[in-house]
């Protein structure tokens, strides 16, 4: 991962509630977050639906938009105030031309593609108990970073049944 973050690119900064991403844009960037924590999310109908966070030390993309090219309906927004190392994909391609890097490429994208299973399990087979049990394994720090509101959408619970969780 260090040499996509020693990759050509600027750092921006975007305030608490901004959006880094909007419904129907096209991004083709690479976000390295250097402090602060973004949400991903799309609407379901009129409801907000959290699909993944960022924050200090993680890699956020609108995935789709960055392998095609096109509109994306995920919406990337500050949770608190971000600072973030923009790595334009024209970077990373220029990176892929070298073999050895093809490799760390594979293995950044199977790490997307296995995180994404894992949420789509927890959502479709557990209880809300083990949903809980399973995010705090995998991101022990998650309620240091990021309000309980989104942790209970990402879940989807409610926040009553995320706290009433945490205290049992």
């Amino acid at each position: 991962m260090k040499e996509l973050i020693q990759l050509p690119g600027q750092t921006r900064t975007i305030e608490r509630n901004e959006f880094l991403k909007t419904k129907g844009s096209v991004d083709t960037n690479l976000y390295y977050i250097i402090s602060g924590s973004v949400r991903v999310f799309i609407f379901d109908g009129d409801e907000e639906q959290v699909i993944r966070f960022g924050y200090k030390e993680n890699m956020i993309v609108a995935l789709d938009s960055f392998l095609t090219s096109q509109p994306s309906n995920f919406i990337i927004q500050a949770i608190k105030k971000t600072v973030l190392k923009v790595i334009p994909k024209i970077e990373i391609d220029k990176l892929l031309k070298i073999e050895s890097n093809q490799i760390l490429w594979s293995s950044i994208l199977e790490k997307l593609v296995l995180d994404q299973m894992d949420r789509e399990i927890d959502i479709l087979t557990n209880s809300p108990k083990e949903r809980l049990q399973r995010v705090l394994k995998r991101s022990p720090q998650l309620f240091q970073e990021i309000p309980e509101r989104y942790i209970a959408n990402y879940l989807r619970m409610t926040p009553e049944t995320l706290s009433r969780l945490k205290k049992s």
